[in-house]
């Protein structure tokens, strides 16, 4: 930002270290008041490093943070508040028992000589809401019963509460949908007309380029660039956070699109009329060894429904399911892995990751569970094996014997593919593989799931990116309303248009 407008807050020379690693080096950051602010990188690049060290959780080693042209020193987010820096976290950190009324107050109540006076703390809530466009939000409700994206809302207001001057947003939209990214930006836009300085992370590049007025990207720990958001393309964008030519991620669809056929593979997976009532209708799904079936479809739309059934995770009660022409019968998520369906779930952290065992006993879980636990994976094999999948997916800088809950999301989801990988399964489905990870990595993964392809594995790859669908897909089953509408034979015709419109599709028109 010019104009002669000073930087509320700045970075100067920030290095950060952890264990002998540089997670942070020699950064400088200027935040303008009325500016949103965006940090883009690779998972590791030193995002959620650098606004930790604004918001004072970690004190840099290196470096120095200026407020208002003063040298400050953060040793805790108290510190930071007390100058105006406040953070709102990717996890929600509210109380799901209270109202909307005391989480935005909590801790700021309106007091009178006699207490807390709670007429006037729930009047300071909803001025506090209706400040930031959230007026009809219902003050008395319990958090518990609003949905994520609405208690993503609640928090900010409720980081709002003390006036700060800057607001710092980690993956704020991780887990929003199209209408809730809107509603939030609209507060966002909000909170920068009033002139709070606001700092974005985001792996969005939509996001980021519609919402923000300037990027900075980060790679290695290292600032690379700072550009005005609206002039620069999304191409440079991606290859300033890779370090590489953008060319290298336009080469994977190339490959995919030489590779994609119809299916000559014996068929794998012959699912016939299989459904669940009120969960999903009577469906037929055939997958082929060496094929990518994409499963599209709008949120709730039957697509991680469908593939619970076909996992096992659900139990049919309509239809069969045939593995290599031979009737099986799924009792439980176990009994389809024995089949050698692996299903990697859409939510990592409740149903993939176990946060507080260490990276390499989650990668060594599923080969265990099948060999039960009477029978230990030695250390040698089990270190064959972490050492062998750790290569495969570049995780060179991860310790197998750290908890993999501290792990990044990239790292995290190549840890849970790595586990059903070890297992050698025939029918691999990846729920949303990519959700929430940075350009690179998803690119890593989406190569490595087009090799598994290649090498004959049959793969079920379901994700709201519809462009990624199309790009790494064999065949397109789509989705709407917990049933099967369509099924597209992928090739150069098709595009992300032609599977919006048979979702957009009239009921009653001839599919």
């Amino acid at each position: 930002m010019s104009g002669g407008v000073e930087p509320l807050v700045q970075l100067r020379s920030v290095t950060v270290s952890f264990d002998g690693h540089v997670a942070l080096d020699d950064v400088s950051l200027d935040l303008f008041p009325g500016e949103i602010h965006a940090l883009m990188g690779q998972n590791g690049a030193g995002k959620s490093t650098l606004v930790q060290v604004l918001n004072g959780v970690i004190q840099p080693d290196r470096g120095s943070i200026v407020v208002d042209g003063c040298e400050r020193v953060f040793r805790s987010p108290s510190d930071a508040l007390a100058v105006g820096v406040a953070m709102v976290f990717q996890d929600i950190h509210l109380g799901p028992t209270l109202t909307v009324a005391e989480n935005v107050m909590l801790g700021r109540e309106v007091r009178s000589r006699w207490g807390i006076d709670w007429a006037g703390t729930k009047a300071r809530a909803v001025e506090q809401l209706s400040e930031l466009g959230l007026g009809d939000l219902d003050v008395d409700t319990r958090l518990s019963l609003l949905s994520p994206p609405t208690q993503q809302l609640v928090a900010i207001a409720r980081a709002m509460v003390a006036r700060p001057r800057v607001l710092l947003l980690d993956e704020p939209t991780s887990s929003l949908e199209i209408a809730d990214v809107k509603r939030l930006f609209g507060v966002l836009r909000t909170l920068r007309e009033r002139g709070v300085a606001i700092v974005f992370i985001s792996h969005f590049l939509e996001q980021v380029c519609a919402v923000s007025d300037r990027v900075s990207v980060l790679r290695d720990g290292r600032h690379v660039e700072v550009c005005r958001t609206q002039e620069v393309d999304r191409t440079t964008l991606i290859s300033l956070m890779l370090g590489e030519d953008v060319e290298s991620l336009r080469r994977l669809g190339a490959e995919r699109r030489d590779h994609q056929h119809d299916a000559e593979g014996p068929r794998v997976l012959d699912a016939v009329g299989v459904g669940r009532r009120g969960v999903i209708e009577s469906t037929d799904v055939v997958v082929h060894a060496g094929e990518i079936v994409g499963f599209a479809g709008l949120r709730g739309s039957g697509r991680t429904e469908l593939a619970h059934v076909l996992a096992g995770v659900l139990s049919a009660d309509s239809g069969v399911v045939l593995m290599s022409g031979e009737r099986v019968q799924f009792r439980g998520p176990g009994s389809g892995v024995r089949h050698g369906v692996a299903l990697s779930s859409e939510l990592r952290s409740d149903d993939g990751i176990i946060a507080g065992m260490s990276v390499r006993d989650n990668m060594l879980l599923a080969l265990q569970a099948m060999r039960g636990w009477r029978f230990p994976i030695s250390r040698a094999e089990g270190d064959s094996v972490v050492g062998y999948y750790m290569s495969l997916f570049r995780m060179e800088g991860v310790d197998p014997g750290a908890c993999a809950g501290v792990q990044s999301g990239g790292t995290q989801q190549k840890i849970v593919l790595a586990r059903w990988l070890a297992i050698h399964p025939r029918v691999l489905i990846l729920d949303e593989p990519t959700r929430g990870i940075d350009v690179g990595t998803t690119v890593e993964i989406q190569r490595r799931i087009a090799q598994l392809a290649v090498e004959g594995m049959a793969i079920i790859f379901i994700s709201s990116d519809l462009e990624e669908v199309v790009r790494l897909s064999d065949r397109i089953v789509v989705l709407k309303d917990r049933m099967k509408i369509g099924e597209l034979h992928n090739g150069p015709g098709v595009t992300v248009d032609t599977v919006v419109e048979l979702i957009a599709a009239c009921e009653d028109e001839s599919l």
